[in-house]
């Protein structure tokens, strides 16, 4: 609940399991509804931090949970473990808080791994991954759409590459090639003409990706 009054515009409601209950004629027995507890942080503080969990996720140590056009923001933790007052050896919690769209959150999604094996012992590379996973799950759920303004993703050796598509319709085949020179192209039809592409102009897609012209 923190959290959430962290990236909410800084109100405090009190948490709920369970959000309603039925009868089997689908009446409501019971029917849970935010209520607010305080005010914790100023709306000004909500949006600032909201922009430093987002740069997390394009810049820091979250970028394995970045999603294109959603806007992500996370946090990742560390903490190592301790028992009769002494910390243990290579034992440590890994965790993730992360919520989506960052700008106008709509779920908050915090995920921890007690002692994990095999692996770094950093959560940018435990967490993050299995977070991104469920976080699309949450997306698709939830049916964010995606949007524009999101913070570019600060690039890694081994990350994929994304182009915007450009407007080819009306152009001939020649300098739609040239343009789409990121592309793998397939043509369709006869002509000279390319009346429709089958991705849509600025579109953000992977370097490579197939795109088909239509031709009249």
């Amino acid at each position: 609940m923190a959290v959430s009054a962290v990236v909410n515009g800084g109100t405090l409601y009190k948490p709920y399991i369970v959000k309603g209950i039925t009868d089997k004629a689908n009446i409501n027995i019971l029917e849970n509804t935010p209520k607010k507890v305080r005010k914790v942080i100023s709306k000004e503080t909500s949006n600032i931090m909201r922009l430093a969990l987002e740069s997390v996720v394009a810049q820091g140590g979250g970028k394995s949970a970045y999603i294109e056009g959603y806007r992500i923001g996370g946090k990742t933790g560390t903490a190592q473990k301790s028992n009769n007052g002494s910390y243990l050896v290579n034992n440590y919690i890994m965790s993730f808080m992360s919520v989506v769209p960052s700008n106008d959150p709509k779920a908050v999604l915090y995920l921890a791994i007690d002692n994990p094996k095999n692996t770094a012992m950093l959560s940018s590379y435990t967490t993050t991954p299995i977070a991104r996973r469920i976080l699309l799950d949450i997306i698709d759920a939830l049916d964010i759409k995606k949007q524009d303004g999101e913070l570019e993703k600060e690039l890694e050796w081994n990350d994929k590459q994304y182009v915007v598509v450009p407007n080819v319709v009306g152009m001939n085949v020649e300098d739609a090639k040239e343009i789409l020179s990121n592309f793998s192209i397939v043509i369709e039809g006869k002509g000279d003409t390319i009346t429709y592409q089958s991705i849509k102009e600025n579109e953000k897609v992977e370097i490579g990706s197939k795109i088909r012209l239509f031709l009249k």
